[in-house]
């Protein structure tokens, strides 16, 4: 009976984990969500662009931790067509807007209040970073963040730009 549970745990949480990680190699699923400026973003307008998703909120700290650290990233590569779309799962946009001001974010955050975006991205992790390649393909993703995510994330920008 020990064995048939053990079996099936080490089955299923792997399953259960790997929702997120199971769309790398798919097109990434098209969105229209508002930004700061207010202005509707689409996804598909960044078609020929390497683009980073950020799904994260205001009560996360390993957000806060990550976000200037993206930051740093999209100014570095931005010119060679790296763009990162924060999506911040928040309700009230005033804080993220805040949040965001606060820790010197420079590229675009969007909302998604009612959450169909990360619904549809199969977000179960904050932060869940997505990296997306110029023909809209999936390539990476990444649940949560930890010290030396940021190497990891720089060297697939690289390699994802040299393409």
């Amino acid at each position: 009976m020990r064995s048939m549970i053990l079996g099936i745990c080490l089955v299923a949480i792997p399953m259960l984990c790997l929702g997120a990680v199971k769309m790398a190699g798919e097109t990434a699923p098209n969105f229209t969500l508002k930004s700061t400026d207010g202005d509707n973003i689409r996804l598909n307008e960044y078609r020929g662009h390497v683009v980073m998703l950020n799904f994260w909120a205001t009560w996360c700290g390993p957000c806060r931790q990550e976000m200037p650290h993206l930051n740093e990233l999209y100014e570095a590569y931005e010119n060679l067509g790296f763009v990162v779309l924060g999506v911040n799962l928040d309700e009230k946009t005033q804080r993220a807007h805040s949040l965001a001001s606060e820790l010197g974010v420079t590229y675009p955050n969007l909302f998604d209040h009612d959450k169909q975006v990360s619904k549809s991205y199969k977000v179960d992790a904050m932060p869940t970073t997505v990296l997306i390649d110029r023909d809209g393909t999936i390539r990476h993703v990444h649940r949560g963040y930890r010290p030396g995510f940021i190497e990891m994330y720089q060297e697939q920008v690289r390699k994802l730009l040299r393409e």
